[in-house]
């Protein structure tokens, strides 16, 4: 690694994991992307002092990534969603802005360029949005465990390396994420994730329902536990029937004349949503995010932020 060409081709087919590691461990798209390129500067100017003997490259850099996200997060509060932040909502109550909260962000899918070979170490179902959530349920460095020996395969002694630790301190914190990830159910849904067809075909039969503004078209491919939330709102709640008392004020509120331009995020399908304005043109209203299970659409996730909208490139307004 001598020459900067040489170096950024040898570190350009990780910046993919280097982005979903950083997101991970982040939540947010915009400090991700600038802990990539910190990485990539810390690991130029060290380049003299890698030993190919001691770690692989893909290691070190990794080691560098963690311990750079781990310095980011040093007094920064969680970047959780309403779900794990406050108590379930009435479903017609007041909406209420979370205010100064910090919400957890979607992670654009052409990001990463899934499904492209140089993404195939990149495991999609720990970039779901609530496995990502759960994640924020756990300190830094609890997070950082979890990601290293479940996600990327590290042993614990060179999960202990990286983060320059003890084993023992490792296998500790590992049991405490791991106790927290369970609690909150996210490993049991990740393992009856069906096919990208079946996601699609789900969330298809959602869209259709939803530009008619179809609330029974919508009911048939939720599941009955169905989970809505909408930041920066803080309110969410649970069950068909509260989800189509909210679709049907929605509808009343916003309109039935919708525009939607299909998205991926977090390795989900998704939708942005339009809804058309007083001059006849269709203004940008949300991003809609879909888990998916083999029974339907479990999660709705909403996002209603600039920055969410200037990461995947929505335009603003469409034509009608």
């Amino acid at each position: 690694m001598t020459s900067t060409g040489d170096f950024e081709t040898l570190v350009q087919r990780y910046r993919p994991e280097l982005l979903a590691h950083c997101y991970r461990m982040l939540g947010s798209v915009h400090d991700a992307e600038e802990l990539v390129q910190e990485t990539c500067l810390r690991a130029w100017r060290a380049r003299d002092r890698y030993d190919p003997s001691r770690a692989s490259l893909r290691t070190w850099l990794y080691r560098i990534a963690t311990n750079a996200c781990l310095t980011a997060l040093d007094g920064l509060g969680r970047r959780p969603m309403p779900s794990g932040l406050v108590t379930e909502s009435e479903p017609l109550g007041p909406l209420v802005h979370g205010g100064e909260a910090t919400w957890l962000q979607p992670l654009p899918d052409s990001l990463l360029g899934l499904g492209a070979p140089a993404t195939a170490a990149i495991d999609r179902g720990s970039l779901r949005l609530a496995f990502v959530a759960a994640l924020q349920l756990l300190s830094p460095r609890e997070r950082a465990v979890l990601v290293l020996r479940d996600v990327l395969d590290y042993p614990a002694a060179e999960a202990a390396d990286i983060l320059e630790t003890s084993v023992a301190a490792v296998n500790s914190s590992l049991q405490r994420a791991r106790a927290r990830i369970r609690a909150a159910g996210v490993l049991q849904e990740q393992v009856a994730e069906p096919s990208d067809a079946v996601q699609r075909s789900w969330v298809d039969r959602y869209m259709a329902a939803f530009v008619r503004a179809d609330i029974q078209g919508l009911l048939q491919v939720v599941t009955e536990d169905v989970l809505m939330e909408m930041p920066p709102m803080v309110n969410w709640f649970t069950g068909r029937e509260n989800y189509a008392s909210f679709m049907g004020w929605v509808f009343a509120k916003a309109g039935k004349a919708w525009r939607l331009l299909p998205v991926r995020a977090n390795g989900q399908a998704g939708f942005a949503a339009y809804r058309r304005g007083d001059a006849g043109v269709f203004e940008l209203h949300t991003l809609q995010v879909f888990t998916v299970s083999a029974g339907g659409i479990s999660r709705v996730s909403v996002f209603q932020d600039a920055d969410v909208f200037a990461a995947f490139g929505l335009a603003q307004k469409v034509d009608g």
